[in-house]
């Protein structure tokens, strides 16, 4: 079955992690994890617990080319996936909805805003608008550090990108203007405690 992009470049698989280098664990650390498996890992945690109800929200897919080899089973040959208006995850925690994008780079230096696109950040806009919490949780793979940046202190790099200025929100800006997420076992990302800080505010 074959796969586009919104541009209808076609999508190729890449192989896990896990089948290109071994899994290496120190203290909690599990770096053939990706940071989406964390979070969904924290979010069952969080169900299961009773403490918030958040889920990951499905990449929308238009199906183009169906075929009918037998009457009772059909196959598909070709899709697309359609481009999220929104962000990756939504949810609610004592009253408050939760609206996050989760993001990592291999860069050590920096956080590139190319891994954001326009309507993400105005969707982040409208929910803050409305009372909302909205957010983004960035992982620095190589040295697997985990960061909380609030939407305001995106719109402020975001904004700076657009004036002109550098296009990349820098590690020290990272670490200065967002609150770090340690790596436990369960949950194994407590973000809430970041959001418990925001809310105390």
């Amino acid at each position: 079955m074959a796969f586009h992009y919104p541009n209808g470049r076609k999508f190729i698989p890449r192989k896990s992690d896990q089948s290109v280098r071994p899994q290496i664990k120190a203290g909690f650390s599990n770096r053939g994890k990706t940071l989406e498996d964390d979070l969904n890992e924290t979010n069952s945690f969080y169900l299961a617990q009773g403490i918030a109800v958040v889920h990951k929200k499905p990449t929308p897919i238009q199906i183009v080319d169906v075929h009918y080899p037998k009457r009772s089973a059909a196959v598909i040959k070709e899709a697309y996936f359609k481009q999220a208006s929104t962000t990756d995850y939504n949810g609610v925690y004592k009253g408050h909805h939760l609206d996050f994008e989760a993001k990592e780079t291999q860069n050590t230096t920096s956080f590139p805003l190319k891994n954001f696109h326009e309507h993400q950040i105005v969707h982040m806009m409208n929910v803050t608008k409305q009372g909302g919490i909205a957010f983004v949780i960035i992982r620095f793979a190589v040295t697997d550090e985990i960061y909380l940046m609030n939407y305001p202190e995106i719109h402020f790099f975001w904004k700076r990108m657009q004036d002109g200025g550098r296009k990349s929100i820098t590690k020290e800006e990272v670490e200065a203007e967002s609150k770090r997420i340690p790596l436990g076992f369960q949950p194994r990302i407590d973000y809430i405690k970041v959001i418990d800080s925001i809310l105390s505010k």
